[in-house]
């Protein structure tokens, strides 16, 4: 289990972890990819957020034809670098999260989005973006910090020190954390025309939480 420092789309923890699957944050057991996106062999996969690049590469490895996306032009260096390195392919653009204009409607097998939303305000916005490119009834796959663990103090574990119904998000700059509450992810999915059929809220090294963790489909066209 991985203990991961921050949630935003930066930093480049990502190259020193192993690439053999795709990891979907704090919490994540063994073979948990597989159960929530299956076989990716010849999929056409979005990576919204990639990072550095480590799960990109994952699916990469694994056959699947991925299209990778970060806001941070540093990110999108370093994972074409990784990529290269892996020897595998990964077609990557500097772009925002929800600003999806450019690619066309109806192509993707799955999208996934291991935590990056937590720097995105509107997720609303993302969840209406990407249904336009998700072929019907495929999956979105988003991990967000979970609430209830964005409520303790990073100094003391074991106490609580924002209210869970606080909206106002913490930190700053590329620390900034968006505190997206499991009722409001559902419901933007919901609105967004999608059906989650799986919500996980596997727990971390603390008491609490540590990711939420939801597969949505697409309903209609």
């Amino acid at each position: 289990m991985q203990n991961w420092t921050r949630y935003t789309t930066t930093g480049d923890y990502g190259q020193q972890r192993p690439i053999s699957s795709v990891e979907f944050g704090p919490g994540d057991v063994d073979g948990l990819d597989r159960k929530l996106l299956g076989d990716v062999n010849g999929q056409r996969i979005l990576d919204l957020g990639c990072g550095s690049g480590h799960s990109a590469i994952a699916l990469a490895t694994q056959g699947a034809k991925v299209v990778a996306i970060d806001p941070d032009e540093t990110q999108v260096q370093l994972t074409r670098a990784a990529a290269e390195n892996a020897e595998v392919h990964v077609e990557v653009h500097h772009g925002d999260l929800a600003d999806l204009a450019f690619l066309h409607a109806d192509i993707f097998d799955t999208v996934i989005a291991v935590h990056s939303l937590a720097a995105v305000s509107d997720i609303g916005r993302v969840f209406r973006q990407t249904h336009r490119l998700l072929r019907t009834d495929r999956p979105l796959v988003v991990t967000l910090p979970h609430p209830a663990g964005l409520m303790v103090s990073k100094e003391s574990p074991r106490t609580v020190a924002y209210d869970y119904h606080d909206e106002r998000p913490l930190g700053e700059g590329e620390h900034l954390t968006y505190r997206h509450g499991i009722g409001h992810t559902f419901t933007q999915l919901t609105r967004a025309n999608y059906r989650v059929d799986t919500l996980l809220e596997p727990r971390g090294t603390g008491i609490h939480p540590a990711s939420a963790i939801f597969r949505a489909r697409k309903i209609g066209n």
